[in-house]
């Protein structure tokens, strides 16, 4: 009924296409998960106890379907294989192929019920959990589950919109420690040198942000903000370098997001140095990042990385998109956010400087790729949800949107966003509705030329001074294939003597002409000076036309 209301609403809006979602949806809701996982460090063998707590939205329903990857040739053996399925007790048949798990219930369900399914499973993972040594030579265990590996080793309904409560109950040799989403409820020593740890995630999140890492951990808690514990987590060798680098800026920018957009969602924020990343991972509570994260320098590159996976903790975990075409509203949101508060603690120069750079990488993607667009169709492979364009033009766009309603109009939208869907999901449509409804406009062209087309704007200007009416006439024409961009353009008109004034031209069209005041030969007039403008010109300076 969701899915159909908004088809509607967007009809009625005259909106924007909405883009297919193949997952096979069930009329049920999981509620909660827990896994019992028991680990060795005589065999990467897995045992798993999967309990999923399940709410039927309608009766009649006969199956559950989860995602579980299994045993094939190409895998080498490797895959879990379920031995026992229960259903509030009982007994059920069920089948396990094509990774999918489906479960007959013993009768058909009524709306509303609320079933327990205990999964009985073991294997190798295929992938989802790595279990090799890290740079030290010490065995780890830690998960990898982008975009949709939860389901190589844990039993869930693996798509991004499933969000639920979960707790991770792990049996491992006692020289290890444990780290997972939410809060630790438990750590008990166990006979034969075993350890039992138990987190818990009280809010729902999406399975591909379920972690677990298992290492020989120095562990550190730096403090808390607003009673949310900040932990360290780096390999014991790298003690005293992780505790270094992981120090700062991760209160102060929990502190940031917290106040600018809204309260942080979970139960601590560890910062975790990892075997199974190769930059960082927003996982819920545990962010993750690579070995090589951990260098003692606190060095630009990773300090922006740890901004990037704490501003995550707001924008696709608390906030998800509701499906994996409108990733942008993740990963453009993080990528923008990060230097939004690199603009709060560094400087309005290292921000600008940062967004040119981000600009100049777009433009020489769309000159390869001119038909890329950031909402996309459902892409069947799931290696190509994102591109770089999901991360710099999805911020892009975000900063754009930011000039056209101004500073208090977007962070007021921004908060309304956050509070109305705050940990649930949302779509870019959702998004769009918010960002109306504070600024008071439409905003259909902004977001369909920006988000639901490719390319970017190429614009030629020209200018002629009249020195007898002491005017200069500008003309600006946009030159790139298709239908042109409604653009608010910002021009720098330079004269002789270096003083510089702020010209704008709405286009919306393929050209605009304008005339300007100039008591004085101009030197030059420049594109986008204060870089607001996603767009090609032809030069930093446009060119001169004789009268």
């Amino acid at each position: 009924m969701r899915l159909k209301a908004l088809v509607l609403l967007l009809v009625l809006l005259g909106g924007l296409p909405l883009a297919a979602d193949t997952y096979p949806r069930q009329p049920l809701d999981v509620e909660h998960y827990r896994f019992a996982l028991g680990l060795s460090d005589t065999t990467d063998r897995i045992t798993g106890t999967a309990t999923v707590r399940v709410r039927m939205l309608a009766a009649g329903v006969r199956t559950v379907a989860l995602d579980l990857g299994g045993t094939t040739t190409a895998r080498a053996g490797r895959g879990m294989t379920v031995e026992r399925v229960t259903v509030d007790g009982a007994s059920a048949t069920y089948a396990h192929t094509a990774d999918r798990l489906t479960v007959t219930l013993p009768a058909a369900s009524r709306d509303r019920q609320r079933l327990d399914l205990v999964i009985q499973y073991a294997g190798i993972p295929h992938e989802g959990l790595q279990i090799k040594p890290n740079r030290h030579g010490d065995r780890t265990f830690f998960s990898d589950n982008w975009p949709d590996k939860a389901r190589q080793w844990l039993p869930t309904i693996d798509h991004i919109s499933d969000k639920a409560t979960m707790e991770m109950v792990v049996d491992a040799p006692a020289h290890y420690q444990v780290i997972s989403n939410g809060r630790r409820v438990e750590e008990t020593d166990l006979p034969a040198g075993m350890r039992r740890t138990v987190w818990h995630a009280t809010v729902p999140i999406s399975p591909w942000l379920y972690a677990l890492g298992v290492a020989r951990f120095a562990v550190q808690h730096v403090g808390d903000y607003n009673g949310v514990p900040i932990e360290t987590w780096v390999f014991a060798q790298d003690r005293d370098a992780g505790f270094h680098d992981f120090a700062v800026p991760t209160r102060e920018a929990l502190a940031f997001y917290s106040e600018r957009v809204g309260p942080y969602s979970y139960e601590k924020l560890a910062n975790v140095q990892s075997n199974s990343v190769s930059g960082g991972m927003e996982s819920a509570s545990a962010l993750f990042y690579a070995p090589g994260s951990v260098v003692g320098d606190r060095n630009t590159r990773w300090r922006n990385v740890v901004i990037h996976e704490i501003a995550h903790q707001w924008f696709g975990n608390a906030v998800t998109e509701h499906n994996w075409d409108d990733v942008w509203l993740s990963e453009g949101f993080a990528t923008y956010f990060t230097q939004l508060f690199i603009e709060h603690a560094y400087g309005r120069d290292e921000f600008v400087d940062n967004m040119r750079r981000s600009r100049q990488t777009i433009l020489d993607f769309y000159a390869k790729t001119p038909d890329y667009r950031i909402v996309h169709d459902n892409l069947n492979d799931m290696s190509r949800v994102t591109t770089g364009m999901t991360y710099q033009k999805g911020a892009w766009v975000l900063h754009m949107l930011r000039q056209r309603m101004g500073d208090d109009r977007f962070w007021a939208g921004i908060r309304t966003y956050y509070r109305r869907y705050q940990d649930a999901s949302a779509s870019t449509a959702d998004f769009r509705e918010v960002m109306e409804q504070t600024s008071g406009e439409s905003l259909t062209t902004f977001f369909d030329q920006w988000l639901y087309r490719g390319g970017n704007p190429q614009l030629s200007v020209t200018w002629a001074w009249d020195s007898t009416a002491r005017t200069v006439t500008v003309t600006v024409t946009q030159t790139q294939p298709g239908p042109p961009f409604a653009l608010p353009l910002e021009l720098g008109v330079r004269t002789a003597t270096g003083a510089t004034r702020i010209e704008r031209i709405d286009m919306n069209g393929a050209s605009a002409t304008a005339t300007f005041k100039a008591e004085q030969e101009l030197a030059a007039i420049v594109v986008d000076p204060n870089v607001r403008l996603l767009a090609a010109t032809e030069s930093a300076a446009s060119r001169k036309e004789k009268m």
